[in-house]
């Protein structure tokens, strides 16, 4: 446990003063995630900026549901924390091999199957604290459930990849672990699955987790035990499902530790309307080659992997690749893989992105923080 926050104020007031850019990690458990950061124009380095040490749990009120902690604190070491009150990281995000901080989990919007029905890293966040561009060192929101008026700085840290100031410190909500969790497993082919999977959602039963992978449906069930096996045999009886035994997919899936997400090639991160059609056709009909897919949250996350493709072919395949995500009325981001200094996320509209930059330039106007991570023009 160690507050190193007036070395990082310092370190950011040094490379503001001199328009340093600065590169910003914590335990760099995520170093694929967005953009390679670009160097300044006047200067021919990058310095690193590193949250790793800056660690440890501040206050956790198990009563309040309600902890904080520092920015290089693993959510490996929280949940040791939560495990003792039998309370949970309901955001479900993944470990990465225990290296996974909460300052990065937050930075890159990172979720994990129950994220349609407790909510995301973004809805648990109830507070901040963080060091601008400029060095400033502010707080936003708090430490309670409350309405925000104005910009809720703290929430737009979320997939922000550190554009938009270090995080030192996040106050964040924490739910009690359910009292019983199950699987089921049915064999589907992709568009019989999403069908099923947004009709079982709709249902007042304890569902937690809806996931197609290599033509299995997989549903998670967690609450009270007695509505869960209810479920269960219900399930079962009108569908088909058969219950998993000493199934670990729901913890690979959590952890990104199954195969879509660990073979070779480019991983593309589909979000989507949850009752899109099967998107692997159409990406074929595009010329593009689908070796894997994986449809999570009920139908609203899409992972394809693809054969890795020339630089000069990646814009080109985005703009493809946008195209059918926009028709399922969502987005899409090269997560893994490709040519990183090429844009990977996304084209914004003029208007959006007109805001992340007045946003940018509010909050680190000489453009040192992570530049060019999330945008090149950002």
């Amino acid at each position: 446990m160690k507050d190193l926050t007036l070395q990082l104020i310092d370190q950011v007031c040094q490379a503001y003063q001199q328009r340093t850019p600065l590169m910003i990690q914590g335990n760099n458990s995520k170093a694929f995630a967005g953009r390679t950061p670009h160097k300044n124009k006047a200067k021919d380095n990058v310095s690193t900026l590193s949250t790793a040490a800056h660690t440890g749990i501040i206050s956790y009120q198990p009563v309040e549901l309600v902890m904080t902690a520092r920015a290089g604190t693993t959510l490996a070491e929280l949940r040791a924390a939560l495990d003792e009150h039998q309370q949970i990281l309901a955001f479900e995000a993944p470990d990465f091999d225990g290296q996974a901080t909460i300052a990065g989990t937050l930075a890159t919007n990172l979720s994990g199957p129950a994220r349609p029905w407790t909510g995301s890293v973004r809805d648990m966040v109830l507070g901040t604290r963080l060091i601008n561009g400029t060095g400033e060192y502010l707080r936003f929101g708090g430490q309670v459930m409350k309405n925000v008026a104005g910009y809720d700085v703290s929430r737009m840290q979320a997939g922000a990849l550190g554009t938009l100031g270090v995080i030192t410190e996040i106050s964040f909500k924490v739910l009690p672990r359910p009292e019983y969790s199950t699987g089921l497993t049915l064999e589907l082919p992709a568009s019989e699955a999403i069908v099923l999977m947004n009709q079982l959602a709709g249902q007042a039963n304890p569902i937690t987790g809806a996931c197609w992978y290599r033509d299995q449906l997989h549903i998670r069930l967690s609450g009270a035990a007695r509505a869960v096996d209810k479920t269960v045999t219900s399930w079962s009886q009108k569908y088909g499902f058969q219950q998993a035994t000493q199934d670990n997919f729901w913890q690979q899936l959590q952890h990104q530790q199954l195969p879509v997400f660990t073979e070779t090639g480019a991983l593309w991160r589909f979000s989507v309307n949850s009752t899109a059609d099967d998107l692997a056709p159409a990406v074929h009909q595009t010329g593009i080659e689908v070796s894997d897919s994986l449809i999570d949250w009920c139908g609203s996350q899409r992972w394809l992997r693809t054969p890795e493709t020339l630089a000069e072919q990646q814009n080109t395949q985005l703009q493809s690749l946008q195209r059918l995500a926009e028709n399922a009325r969502g987005s899409v981001t090269l997560w893994q893989g490709g040519d990183r200094s090429q844009e990977i996320n996304q084209t914004l509209n003029p208007v959006l992105e007109r805001l992340h930059k007045n946003v940018k330039q509010a909050m680190d106007p000489a453009g040192i923080l992570n530049p060019g991570r999330l945008y090149s023009w950002m």
